[in-house]
């Protein structure tokens, strides 16, 4: 399942594409614009607006409609301090909103997967791992990855102590100005609110390199969760992925 916000890289739909061409596998898409195009949604106005928290109205109603018993995601608890709450299974009520008091318990490997009707879960398989493990294992199993996390020439601006990208979204201010980087980044969202890093890995090993030198989350270049002190679990309680 993909939630589609519309403010993608394009680099990311042509990956996601391909691999599904590759795998077979049945692709569902939830469009946000078409969730404002019917009024379920209203976009957001400003300079700092974002799509990011529209896609929890798209994706509550493509887990409806498709009747989706449990939606199985990348999240880890190393990433930000909201998933670190998480269960590996994340119990949501039948208005697709986590609870994070009402956890249930999880002991050892043994995971209570019962759910009323109308409710579902979020399952987390490798909440435990980190960003270090992550790049361990893409380089043990030679693992294909979209070229956006390795090192490359793109014209980004300086905002919000990150490089967010130049797209036909970006709107300059006051001040700002387009520079050639060389950039990759560690973490994909909207194009809009996704900043990389400047960087010199543009291979796994010297990712996995760069990796063990860093101290902050991949998060901390995402705009979104800059937002308050509790952007990402406000966001989770309304039924965020």
């Amino acid at each position: 399942m993909h939630v589609d916000t519309g403010h993608n890289f394009p680099e990311t739909i042509q990956f996601r594409d391909d691999l599904i061409k590759e795998m077979g596998a049945q692709l569902i898409v939830g469009s946000v614009q078409e969730s404002i195009d019917q009024g379920r949604v209203a976009e957001e106005k400003g300079k700092n607006a974002t799509r990011n928290a529209l896609q929890i109205t798209t994706l509550l109603d493509a887990i409806e409609s498709n009747k989706v018993d449990c939606a199985i995601g990348g999240g880890r608890r190393d990433e930000e301090k909201a998933r670190a709450k998480e269960r590996f299974f994340s119990h949501r009520d039948d208005f697709g909103q986590w609870d994070p008091k009402n956890q249930r318990p999880e002991l050892w490997n043994l995971f209570n997967g019962k759910h009323f009707q109308g409710e579902h879960f979020r399952a987390f398989p490798i909440s435990n791992w980190t960003e270090m493990d992550v790049w361990s294992y893409i380089a043990r199993e030679n693992i294909e990855i979209p070229s956006l996390y390795l090192a490359h020439e793109r014209e980004v601006v300086w905002r919000n102590d990150s490089w967010i990208p130049n797209s036909e979204f970006l709107e300059l201010r006051e001040g700002e100005e387009i520079q050639t980087k060389k950039i990759r980044f560690r973490t994909l969202g909207d194009i809009t609110i996704t900043g990389g890093i400047e960087s010199e890995a543009d291979n796994i090993e010297k990712i996995i390199d760069e990796v063990s030198t860093m101290r902050q989350t991949e998060r901390g270049n995402r705009s979104d969760d800059k937002r308050s002190e509790t952007a990402m679990e406000d966001r989770k309680k309304q039924g965020y992925f």
